[in-house]
């Protein structure tokens, strides 16, 4: 087998590998395994997106940079909301959730190995915690952030992947709109999630805040 029919193999069997949307959709309307372990102990609690910075995920994908091949992501920054973390790669736990980095871990965010590596073409997405039983985490500020803010992801290969932010919105975890939230706009895209909406301690949060990102440039 040639290097380059070795590769293609290689590709081909990630392809395979990656969960439908139709599933992690369906998956998520449950919410993500994070929500369970949010605390939201805290006498003010995170903040949540203006409805100004809603999405529209109608419009046509204009500009962008081209899409980038295949590497893991090593880091997460957001300036906006001073996050500067290690990314792990993450999928389905035991119950069919999409799991979460270690709680313990307050600064920690995870990929999921389920979607394309962020900056190839599709729709990458990378959670992370709200909040631990110790104080907030490192998604805590996500429902904070405003359109134009940029996402910056450092791979593997060298490159940093740099993700312009088009929407922030919160998402009942019962109603997860999985089609609108993850269907590939033909660019690449990224979805940062973390735990929003309102907290009850049986149930935990009940919804997703969800930041829709387009790569806007390679460095």
């Amino acid at each position: 087998m040639s290097a380059f029919e070795a590769a293609a193999a290689e590709e081909e069997a990630r392809r395979k590998k990656r969960a439908p949307w139709g599933v992690i959709a369906l998956v998520l309307l449950t919410g993500l395994a994070l929500i369970r372990n949010g605390s939201g102990e805290f006498d003010v609690g995170p903040p949540q997106p203006a409805s100004a910075a809603a999405a529209d995920t109608r419009a046509p994908v204009t500009g962008g940079a081209q899409p980038l091949p295949y590497a893991l992501p090593d880091r997460v920054r957001i300036p906006a909301i001073q996050v500067d973390a290690p990314v792990m790669p993450v999928g389905l736990d035991a119950e069919g959730w999409v799991d979460a980095p270690p709680a313990e871990d307050p600064n920690l965010a995870g990929w999921f190995t389920g979607a394309v590596t962020p900056g190839e073409k599709g729709t990458s997405v990378v959670v992370g915690h709200v909040d631990n039983q110790q104080g907030p985490a490192v998604f805590y500020g996500l429902g904070a952030m405003k359109k134009g803010n940029r996402v910056e992801i450092t791979r593997k290969d060298g490159k940093t992947a740099v993700f312009e932010v088009y929407g922030i919105e919160v998402f009942s975890k019962h109603d997860f709109p999985g089609d609108r939230v993850y269907a590939s706009k033909g660019a690449a895209e990224l979805r940062v999630i973390t735990c929003g909406g309102g907290f009850s301690q049986q149930d935990g949060y009940d919804g997703n805040v969800v930041a829709f990102a387009r790569l806007a440039e390679v460095r």
